[in-house]
């Protein structure tokens, strides 16, 4: 078959570009997830520098291209002595660049959060810090858990540009194998499936997240 001759010489080179683009895209989404909530909490305090420096955060970060913040990173730092890998200095771009728009949706789950619950817990004689922990957080995660999942996938997608600072993740070696074997059809099409398997492969994690969350919640 024509197209298994095509790919099959170059099968492995392209599984390592897509075991490299899981591992940025993990690390990348623990850290927009970890990155958004903290954001998150501070856009929702009560102290006005934290919540302007979290506002300013996001939005310079979900108004500029994620390919100029890319090349800012990876190009930029270098001039003021801060040296960064490709790999490492894609996931952290990924996380930042993620971290803004979890915060959105975050923040939003926060918004949704019965003043009374919040009262009810102050009565209690619970600290800020463990409300937000223990009751606000933990709410606010549960609602937006499928809302974020749209985000996560686009951080997925996102990663294909990696391939632009000499990252040799999915889009990375398809390129060279392309290159190469001057059959950019086959090697394209993988590429389509390759990605196609990792996104959906997510949305039935988040699908599954929400509803195992939300059973949790309420006690089913």
């Amino acid at each position: 078959m024509r197209f298994w001759r095509v790919i099959e010489p170059h099968l492995g080179f392209l599984l390592q570009g897509f075991a490299l683009t899981i591992a940025a895209c993990l690390l990348a989404i623990v850290g927009a997830v970890l990155l958004g909530a903290v954001t998150a909490s501070m856009r929702s305090s009560g102290n006005t520098w934290v919540r302007g420096a979290a506002n300013a955060y996001g939005d310079v970060f979900r108004n500029v291209p994620f390919l100029v913040q890319l090349f800012f990173f990876f190009y930029g730092l270098p001039e003021l002595g801060i040296y960064i890998g490709a790999f490492e200095t894609g996931v952290i771009a990924m996380s930042i660049a993620g971290g803004a728009f979890v915060s959105d949706v975050i923040l939003s789950g926060i918004m949704t959060v019965d003043t009374g619950v919040i009262d009810a817990a102050k009565v209690s004689g619970l600290s800020r810090f463990k409300i937000f922990t223990r009751i606000v957080l933990p709410i606010a995660l549960r609602v937006s858990v499928r809302p974020m999942g749209s985000v996560l996938i686009n951080l997925v997608l996102t990663s294909s540009i990696l391939s632009t600072i000499t990252v040799n993740e999915l889009t990375g070696t398809a390129k060279i194998v392309a290159a190469t074997t001057f059959k950019p059809f086959e090697v394209y099409a993988v590429l389509l499936v390759l990605y196609a398997s990792l996104t959906t492969l997510l949305s039935f994690v988040i699908s599954a997240t929400h509803h195992r969350l939300n059973r949790f919640m309420t006690g089913g």
